[in-house]
């Protein structure tokens, strides 16, 4: 245990307990009812987190267990030799509000964060909120941004389609049909196959392993109908493929990737397009184009060509170490990073596969 955990005076802490959200039976009202609940909160997602990677979620709460929920922050252990013990709210997620009632202080947590970097013996905690969520602790605090970008969805389809960038993406959805693409969704053993295969090949050419398949089919199997693989098909040869979530009133894209040689043809913007119009049709409100790291301005640009709305994550990790400026992930141009990167890409798919197989659990 650090030293300076240790070293914390034991306090009265405010009324907080802990729940298992997969087991509490108010857990999924409780999210389908909160206006700041995300599909990441959903017990599909903590479910596909401990089925693939074995994360064990909890929750903090202010409500006994013989009241309704008002107040939760969930998180999930991650116990790993590799990067060390720690709680991630939640692993593998773009964004994960506190749920807290509107008369909440968010401060009743502070000493719960402290209380549980103590107990579980935890390097630090992550939070990954859509908006600002401050605290006062003696924790020390480091904090990395990422860009966010979500589309609304109450105009008509026609002005949503006149809002696109004309020349980069009207005109590639126009090409795709020209190309006369094949458009396949459902959630078929033959579809997550064909996604997993292009998903492989495009993480190879951005030289990073591939999360394992059984964490796209578990995903399959706890969303149900509320998950879709969506796959664009030129001459009966998947080119581009997308998986995407629904919660709420909001289409989430989760996942996308492509053969580069058909990149010309327009699959990924059909892709797009076709979910864009599937989701207004539902009466949905909004688009979620989840997270872009930092330095990724091709994407950026991407993203707001589709008329997106962008804003800023900043993700914060609480820690007890005084040097905390090393808890993030190396920057994009570290020449670690660099170095890490050509090694990568001069793997073998096979090889690349099974590193992402043993790999991410230790990184959610």
């Amino acid at each position: 245990m650090d030293p300076a955990v240790a070293a914390w005076p034991a306090r009265e802490l405010p009324s907080i307990h802990h729940i298992d959200p997969l087991s509490d039976s108010r857990w999924d009202s409780f999210v389908a009812a909160h206006p700041r609940a995300s599909v990441f909160h959903s017990s599909a997602w903590l479910d596909a987190l401990s089925r693939t990677y074995g994360y064990k979620s909890f929750a903090l709460t202010t409500s006994r267990a013989d009241q309704d929920l008002e107040s939760a922050i969930v998180f999930c252990h991650v116990d790993s030799w590799f990067t060390r013990r720690r709680l991630v709210f939640l692993p593998f997620s773009d964004h994960c509000e506190p749920l807290l009632a509107p008369d909440a202080d968010p401060q009743i947590f502070a000493a719960a964060f402290e209380e549980e970097l103590r107990q579980e013996r935890s390097w630090y905690i992550e939070m990954r909120p859509l908006g600002p969520f401050e605290i006062t602790t003696p924790l020390h605090r480091s904090q990395v941004s990422y860009s966010f970008h979500h589309l609304d969805l109450s105009p008509s389809l026609a002005t949503l389609f006149n809002n696109l960038h004309k020349d980069s993406i009207q005109r590639k959805i126009r090409r795709a049909e020209r190309e006369g693409l094949a458009y396949e969704e459902g959630r078929s053993e033959a579809l997550v196959d064909s996604f997993y295969r292009l998903f492989q090949i495009t993480r190879q050419r951005h030289h990073l392993p591939p999360p394992p398949r059984a964490w796209f089919r578990n995903l399959v199997d706890c969303f149900g109908e509320a998950l879709k693989v969506r796959v664009a098909t030129k001459d009966g040869n998947a080119v581009a493929a997308m998986l995407t979530l629904r919660h709420k009133d909001t289409m989430v894209y989760k996942y996308g990737c492509s053969d580069s040689r058909f990149n010309r043809c327009g699959g990924m913007h059909l892709l797009y397009w076709n979910s864009i119009a599937e989701s207004k049709s539902l009466g949905l409100r909004t688009f979620d184009f989840g997270r872009t790291d930092a330095g990724q301005t091709g994407l950026t640009t991407f993203k707001r060509r589709w008329g997106a709305v962008e804003s800023t994550l900043v993700y914060s990790r609480y820690t007890s170490s005084r040097n905390s400026s090393h808890v993030f992930d190396l920057p994009i141009d570290s020449w670690k990073t660099r170095v890490a990167k050509r090694t990568l890409s001069r793997l073998p798919l096979p090889v690349l596969s099974l590193l992402g197989r043993a790999f991410y659990k230790h990184v959610g």
